[in-house]
Order: structure tokens, then C-alpha cells, then sequence
């Protein structure tokens, strides 16, 4: 930690209207969100695909067997169709023939197969002082235990169940969770729930800065989640503090 703090001072040293003026360490926590969703997968109706689907709309089938006569197709690759087209919703038995649901319909026209769905879960980090989910991973960098972030208690009335789906399912889309090669494309088609797991404090180095050319105090916050400048903490700060900071520095 006292590495990274040299080099972070060094940084900001190259600007020489500047100079810190004071610094400190404290933690900031981010809570895991545990979510989990479902996905399903979309492909392009297949040549096979699409004779099956002709023939269930145009003639009485009744079994795998008639079809694979019919298509003179192995009758193996027939069932196994028969199969995901049946949990997926596109076909079903009608008295005892195979035919096209109202969904099986709407595939055949768009082209476009939808699969049955899976359910996943991912882990996400939330912070209550951003209002956001961070990107990065908990690390173990070594650090004396500071105190956390003084202006957490204004964000202690957050709760997992206040985060919208569309919050939830954006998190889901930066973590890769969704996907588009080719004709295959996986998208999240349901959030089923989040949960609130632990929460993890994260090292950030706070800089007192003084540019003296523009008479202005303000403050730099290194968040070593994300590993940049934290643009929403140092706004914060400003905000509340820079008032304080010009009574103490000058």
C-alpha cells in the first residue's frame, strides 16, 4: 500500500501548480450482490428445423418414426428436435398429432429459435456511496486497517431490494453474461432474484490538493477496486468539505 501511495504522489506532483497539501487511508464498503437470472439461447432455424416445423403445420404426424419416413431423415436426430422443440414451447401434441404452438409460429416466421431457458448466477459488487455497481475484483493488497469512508452513514438506508431489474440485468451485461457469435446469440430473459451476500471494504487513498494559480482546494481519491481516480467520491468530498480543508491548509 505504501507503494502504490509513492507512486500516486508522484503523479500528482508533475503538475507543478499543485501540491498536496494532506492525505489519508480508509476503506470503502461494497456489498455482493448475488444474482441470479435466466438465460436463453437463440439460434437460427436450422434447414431440419425448418421441414419439421412445414410438415407438423401441413400434415397429421403423430410420431417421430412418421416424420423421419417422411424426411427421410435418421429418425435419432428427429427425436432429439422433437424433443427441444417440445420444452421450448414451439411444439405439442393435439390430439395425438404434433402441431405449431402460437410461439412455434412466431419462430417459424421470424426464423429464429428460442431454446428452452437456464438459470445462472453471478456475483456483482455494489456500492451504496456510488449508487452503482464497480467494476474490478476484491484483492488482497496488504494495508494498515483505517477507518471506513465518513460519509457512509448517508448511504446506510440502501437495500438490495431497492435495485431495479434493468440495474441488475446492465451489471449482468458488463460481466459478459450475454453474448452474440454468429447465428448464436444469449440473452438474460429474467431476473429472478438478488441477494445481498457480505460486505468487503475496499483500500482508497484520499489527497488533499491546492492549486495555487486558481486558488482552489479540492481532493483526489484513488479507489483500488477500480484501480482509477474516483471521480464520484472526490465530488462528494469537495462538496462537503472543501470549506474544512481551506480552514485547516491555509
Amino acid at each position: 500500500m505504501n507503494d502504490l501511495k509513492e507512486r500516486l504522489t508522484k503523479e500528482l506532483q508533475q503538475d507543478f501548480d499543485v501540491k498536496i497539501m494532506g492525505s489519508q487511508s480508509w476503506s470503502l464498503p461494497v456489498n455482493s450482490i448475488e444474482i441470479v437470472y435466466q438465460t436463453v439461447m437463440r439460434t437460427k432455424v436450422d434447414i431440419l428445423m425448418k421441414m419439421m416445423l412445414i410438415a407438423f403445420g401441413k400434415a397429421d404426424i403423430a410420431t417421430a418414426e412418421e416424420l423421419s419416413d417422411i424426411l427421410l431423415v435418421e429418425q435419432l436426430f428427429i427425436n432429439d428436435l422433437i424433443d427441444k422443440m417440445t420444452r421450448s414451447g414451439v411444439i405439442e401434441k393435439r390430439e395425438g398429432f404434433y402441431s405449431l404452438t402460437d410461439v412455434g409460429v412466431r419462430q417459424f416466421k421470424t426464423g429464429i429459435f428460442v431454446h428452452e431457458p437456464e438459470n445462472g448466477s453471478r456475483q456483482a459488487l455494489y456500492s451504496p456511496c456510488h449508487q452503482t455497481f464497480l467494476n474490478g475484483e476484491i484483492n488482497s493488497i496488504p494495508y494498515e486497517e483505517k477507518g471506513i469512508y465518513r460519509f457512509k452513514n448517508e448511504f446506510d438506508d440502501w437495500s438490495v431490494a431497492t435495485l431495479e431489474d434493468t440495474v441488475l440485468l446492465d451489471a449482468l451485461k458488463i460481466m459478459g453474461v450475454e453474448s452474440g457469435e454468429g447465428n448464436v446469440q444469449i440473452v438474460v430473459s429474467e431476473i429472478i432474484s438478488a441477494s445481498d451476500i457480505e460486505v468487503d471494504l475496499v483500500p482508497c487513498i484520499e489527497f488533499h490538493m491546492y492549486n495555487e494559480a486558481e486558488d482552489l482546494l479540492y481532493a483526489r481519491v484513488w479507489n483500488t477496486l477500480s484501480e482509477h481516480w474516483d471521480e464520484k467520491l472526490e465530488a462528494q468530498l469537495n462538496e462537503k468539505e472543501r470549506k474544512k480543508w481551506r480552514e485547516i491548509y491555509l
